[in-house]
């Protein structure tokens, strides 16, 4: 499919609560999750203020419709990636790994140290994916107390801590 990764603009805030409901349907097909598919996902307005102030880009289809969006914030001179959504029809097509790509090439240009996130590690589209884009999961020693917290509020918030972990891409 022939689709574009730009960055994110106030106008695409009102569609990325949907594209995140969407993608996160894909966890119905685990009965112990399948309660995230209903969960509540961010409004237009927190998506409105991540687009102003932190680094949102969309991936979207050459008719116009977005396919999915990768939220981050810097922190600590490392990219934290905070979501990553793609709508269910556009999965598997690449839009993930070219809206991953871009962040990268952002975290790259800006001379940070490299990326992290949270993910599930046994979902194939979660901690294997990120895997073959040379992210490392890390040990409980590599964490480090910001990704501690970050996976300390995940759990507290029904996600299964042993089933979660923290991943980095090193670039320095």
């Amino acid at each position: 499919m022939n689709f574009t990764v730009r960055r994110a603009q106030s106008a695409d805030a009102t569609a990325l609560p949907a594209i995140e409901r969407s993608a996160a349907a894909l966890f119905r097909c685990d009965p112990s999750l399948a309660w995230l598919a209903d969960a509540a996902v961010a409004d237009a307005e927190h998506h409105q203020m991540a687009i102003e102030n932190e680094q949102v880009w969309v991936a979207q289809s050459a008719d116009g419709e977005l396919m999915g969006f990768l939220r981050a914030v810097e922190v600590d001179r490392e990219l934290h990636i905070e979501e990553l959504s793609v709508s269910q029809q556009f999965q598997g097509q690449g839009a993930g790994r070219k809206l991953l790509l871009t962040a990268l090439e952002h975290a790259r240009k800006r001379k940070l140290d490299g990326l992290t996130l949270t993910t599930f590690r046994d979902l194939p589209w979660n901690e294997p994916f990120y895997r073959k884009l040379d992210f490392e999961t890390l040990s409980p020693a590599e964490i480090g107390s910001r990704l501690r917290t970050v996976l300390n509020n995940e759990i507290n918030h029904g996600l299964p801590g042993e089933r979660r972990c923290a991943m980095r891409l090193k670039l320095r």
